[in-house]
């Protein structure tokens, strides 16, 4: 079992558990498997909140940690007992996409990361607004694949359903200028920033106090304003060391994507073809990583394994241009 598992992953992993594994007990098949095999070993924690919460249970932890376990969670939430607090395994999804990234582990040790994800909207009223069909799975999946390589990830997020993923820092906005300014007050030198978020490019000049009514006029004219390029601006700027784009597009992807990569003077810039059921509120997406003198093809995988593969092709990049 132990030279089979392309690694180990215990969930849930009690206090009990944890102790033992901290301290090298081998009294049954658990604890005698994590100290047999040579794969990687991830643990999700779950038990009552006092349990984690004791001295004990986090110097166990920390033991772990300092031996490249992975430690997915707790959650905070209602437990078995009946109390509330944090002690409750991370939910399967969470716990999967741990799984996804994994290949990603400690690629960006001590990097900082910006993320913008997701849509933004732009009021036409108080009800009405334009935006696009952006989910945010890509920038969300790209966040986790970021903290599990080990940085310290800040993801600047347009409206979404998606949960904050763990150990990464979100500041929800909703307009484009909101992320502009966002990003704008959290950018920092010698950053990673990847751009992910569908950005409206354009808002209503002047939005409507009250909601607008149907008139017997069977037309409606808006008058839109462009808003701000945040990715060029982030180029512009010259503060992180290296700049992620995306192109969405619907014709001539690569084509468009090697303009926009030259144009906004970027560092590499995702390729994703949108459009009739492909890119956007798909769990599945495929892309084209292009850099000044590399185009990579990846095929169609979940998004956050898709996300974890970026990774590790930007981490490449970066120390192929360190030597």
């Amino acid at each position: 079992m132990a030279r089979w598992a392309d690694y180990v992953l215990i969930a849930p992993a009690t206090a009990n558990c944890i102790a033992k594994l901290a301290h090298g007990l081998a009294d049954d098949l658990l604890s005698t498997l994590y100290l047999v095999t040579e794969a990687q070993v991830i643990l999700c924690p779950a038990m009552n909140r006092s349990m984690w919460a004791h001295p004990a249970t986090h110097a166990n932890i920390q033991t772990l940690l300092d031996r490249d376990v992975i430690i997915v969670g707790p959650e905070e939430g209602s437990q078995a007992c009946g109390e509330e607090g944090y002690g409750r395994m991370s939910e399967v999804d969470a716990i999967i996409d741990a799984c996804r990234t994994l290949d990603t582990y400690q690629l960006l040790a001590g990097k900082e990361v910006m993320i913008t994800a997701g849509p933004t909207q732009e009021s036409l009223d108080p009800v009405r607004y334009l935006s696009n069909r952006s989910s945010g799975k890509m920038g969300y999946g790209l966040a986790k694949a970021a903290q599990m390589a080990g940085a310290k990830v800040t993801l600047i997020s347009g409206p979404t359903a998606l949960p904050s993923p763990q150990g990464v820092s979100v500041v929800r906005v909703e307009t484009a200028d909101e992320m502009f300014k966002a990003v704008e007050s959290h950018l920092k030198k010698g950053c990673i920033f990847i751009g992910t978020a569908a950005v409206s490019d354009y808002r209503v000049e002047q939005a409507q106090s009250q909601k607008i009514k149907k008139s017997n006029d069977k037309s409606l004219q808006l008058t839109l304003t462009e808003n701000p390029d945040i990715l060029a601006f982030v180029a512009a700027s010259e503060k992180p060391a290296f700049v992620v784009g995306f192109a969405a597009e619907t014709n001539d992807v690569i084509k468009h994507a090697k303009a926009k990569l030259k144009n906004k003077k970027l560092d590499m810039i995702i390729a994703n073809q949108v459009g009739d059921g492909q890119g956007f509120d798909n769990d599945h997406n495929q892309v084209t990583v292009i850099t000044p003198t590399q185009q990579n093809a990846l095929t169609s995988t979940h998004k956050t394994r898709l996300a974890a593969q970026i990774i590790e092709i930007l981490s490449r990049t970066l120390q192929n241009s360190a030597q």
